[in-house]
């Protein structure tokens, strides 16, 4: 049994991935670009603990799997940013690769724990 978000693969895999988005482009000067994808980051790591932490007393797990799927869209909108920084030439083909990767793990593993949740 998991007691503390901390704990959660899922939490601790976002951590590494607000990380590495935050070295990445904290040089970058294009700031709305940098912001955007710094905060839909952020947002998967959040939305994680805070549906975690909202769920601890609740009689069902509507609220977690609630912010599980926002996590998830998070998810989407961080590999669909990798793709324009890739595009534009912020990030190498081979970074953005790896980060997507990164993401996709996260998102499967979100939805393995939504399914999980669901059938509870």
């Amino acid at each position: 049994m998991v007691y503390n978000f901390e704990e959660l693969v899922i939490w601790q895999l976002s951590r590494e991935l607000v990380r590495r988005i935050y070295l990445l482009f904290r040089s970058n000067n294009d700031f709305g670009f940098r912001d955007q994808i710094q905060r839909a980051a952020v947002s998967i790591m959040n939305n994680i603990s805070e549906g975690f932490q909202r769920n601890k007393f609740a009689k069902d797990n509507k609220q977690f799997i609630n912010f599980l799927n926002i996590a998830y869209g998070s998810c989407g909108e961080v590999r669909n940013m990798l793709y324009i920084a890739e595009d534009i030439n912020y990030l190498s083909a081979e970074s953005s690769k790896e980060l997507r990767d990164k993401i996709i793990e996260i998102e499967c593993k979100i939805e393995t724990l939504i399914k999980k949740l669901q059938s509870k």
